[in-house]
């Protein structure tokens, strides 16, 4: 099969300051600086059987008649669990993706010529992708709540990706008589079990030894990286840290069982709402999450800004922020959901995630490293 751009996988390479090193740990320096061949000119290397270590809803069985794929919510918060079950005898060449994730999913493998369909995404950053629709290699299917029924049965997918969580039409394509796949990815609330999903995008292409090899080369990395990071707890004090911010009624943050808690405690912060069981985004009244915040030592936040968002624009939106710590120390992180493709990638660039918070919570690990989603503002 032919390997995409010179079997190069960018998205998996952490930085490219080759000759940089981290003083006194050869092995992070090893993983997370220098250019190394791409791991897809290596799948030969890799197993062609699917292990499921860290994703909790996504289950591979093999059987005598083909590969059985069991799939469920893993939010531990989830109130429906139903189990839904199907059978892989043969690889599929298309498909048809609804979310910037499930894009993602297959960037990260280099299989976006596989996508024969997508909805109308505001922001998309893959220019494969993007030079995909130009040419008509890949259409566009309309948007939620109103996708284009007839496009779609004409794109020929052997399966359309559809998010649990959302309903705004996806019902409909229920009449396509195409396969629907949820892809639970995003529920995951372990960093690497978000990433295990493309796992799946291998079983259903044919592609397990590009996944197998693409996933040990994350999982390498993060927990290479999470393992420098436990090492500092008996030498160092961990920093602390809030999330999110005021949004319309109540102040937006993650629960203390989210994906986003996990990369802070593997990181090595103390986050400050880590009391809260919600294993996805809470919203309590400003005064409860600023009198646990304002004394935090770091604060991280997103959201899409056009321009350069700083901490005069944070201020702006509520001048009670500039009294708090992290806010008066220049400890806020951001990331512009905007012009990063958080949405597409960060899911499955967990040891890109958790690099960008160990540069700013401990700067003398990682020296030499560019943040890629999350930055300190000015």
């Amino acid at each position: 099969m032919k390997l995409p751009i010179s079997c190069l996988l960018l998205p998996i390479v952490i930085s490219s300051c080759a000759t940089s090193a981290v003083e006194g740990s050869d092995t992070v320096s090893d993983l997370l600086y220098q250019y190394q061949d791409s791991i897809l000119c290596h799948t030969a290397d890799y197993s062609d059987t699917v292990e499921i270590k860290y994703a909790k809803g996504l289950k591979v069985d093999y059987k005598a008649d083909g590969i059985q794929i069991s799939i469920c919510n893993p939010d531990p918060a989830a109130t429906n669990t139903k189990v839904e079950t199907f059978k892989i005898s043969k690889p599929s060449k298309r498909f048809v993706c609804t979310t910037a994730l499930q894009l993602g999913n297959f960037e990260v493998l280099g299989l976006e010529h596989l996508i024969v369909g997508t909805n109308s995404l505001k922001n998309l950053f893959s220019d494969r992708i993007r030079e995909q629709i130009k040419n008509g290699q890949t259409i566009r299917i309309g948007k939620e709540g109103n996708f284009d029924l007839e496009t779609v049965i004409a794109s020929k997918p052997d399966y359309i990706f559809v998010s649990a969580s959302k309903h705004g039409g996806f019902e409909a394509l229920k009449n396509c008589g195409i396969p629907l796949i949820k892809h639970h990815g995003y529920k995951e609330t372990n960093p690497l079990g978000q990433a295990e999903w493309i796992k799946l995008v291998g079983l259903l292409t044919g592609e397990t030894r590009r996944a197998n090899a693409v996933f040990s080369d994350i999982e390498k990395k993060y927990n290479t990286l999470k393992t420098e990071i436990a090492k500092k707890k008996s030498t160092k004090k961990r920093p602390s840290v809030v999330s999110g911010r005021q949004i319309r009624d109540g102040w937006y943050f993650v629960g203390g069982n989210s994906y986003m808690a996990q990369l802070f405690c593997d990181a090595g912060a103390n986050y400050v709402m880590a009391g809260n069981k919600e294993s996805g985004g809470v919203t309590l009244d400003f005064e409860t999450v600023y009198a646990k915040g304002i004394h935090a030592d770091f604060w991280q936040t997103d959201g899409s800004f056009d321009g350069e968002y700083t901490l005069q624009t944070l201020a702006a939106e509520d001048e009670r922020y500039a009294a708090m710590d992290a806010f008066k120390n220049k400890r806020v992180l951001f990331c512009n959901l905007a012009k990063t493709p958080y949405r597409e990638l960060a899911g499955v660039q967990p040891h890109l995630l958790l690099a960008d918070f160990v540069k700013a919570f401990h700067p003398d690990m990682l020296p030499h490293y560019t943040p890629h989603y999350y930055k300190l503002i000015k």
